[in-house]
């Protein structure tokens, strides 16, 4: 799979964890056919709602992300069901920060983390810095194949969170 097809659809299937160890868990993963897309890459996310939190309150999101080192800008939106997810590239961040303040959308929530991002097979897997977190997740157009991708990913994310928790 191209690189590039990882972040297309409408939809997404994602599954957030807990590391206990991310070392351990790269152990594991050293040992499946990967590659490495991004290393400790800076993100900063930049979540836009109104004052009265329309988006939130239909389970909507709007984010800006910027990835430093490697020059990805994204715009980001999430639906109201739960696997709606279209990003977009875009140039300017400050440009379209901009345009969303003028539609009288506000930053409710800033946050910055260090992400690192790897690819096994057609699925992408996330380490962040930030209190341990990430995802496992995929991307597609057709929402039907949502519920076996949810399916692979669970048995996946045992495979690496729970194989590099049992370690010793």
């Amino acid at each position: 799979m191209i690189i590039s097809e990882h972040f297309e659809g409408k939809f997404e299937v994602a599954l957030k964890y807990r590391l206990e160890s991310k070392s351990k868990c790269l152990t594991i993963l050293k040992l499946m056919t990967h590659e490495v897309m991004l290393q400790d890459n800076l993100e900063s996310d930049c979540y836009f709602d109104t004052a009265e939190q329309h988006l939130f309150a239909e389970n909507k999101s709007l984010c800006i992300r910027e990835i430093e080192r490697s020059g990805i800008k994204l715009w980001i939106v999430k639906g109201h069901q739960a696997d709606c997810c279209e990003p977009t590239n875009i140039t300017d961040t400050n440009k379209e920060k901009s345009i969303i303040k003028t539609i009288d959308y506000h930053i409710l929530l800033a946050i910055k983390k260090t992400r690192s991002l790897y690819f096994v097979g057609k699925f992408h897997i996330t380490f962040d810095k930030l209190d341990g977190l990430g995802e496992f997740a995929i991307m597609t157009d057709d929402n039907k194949l949502l519920d076996g991708y949810r399916s692979e990913l669970i048995i996946l994310e045992n495979i690496i969170i729970c194989s590099g928790q049992l370690m010793s």
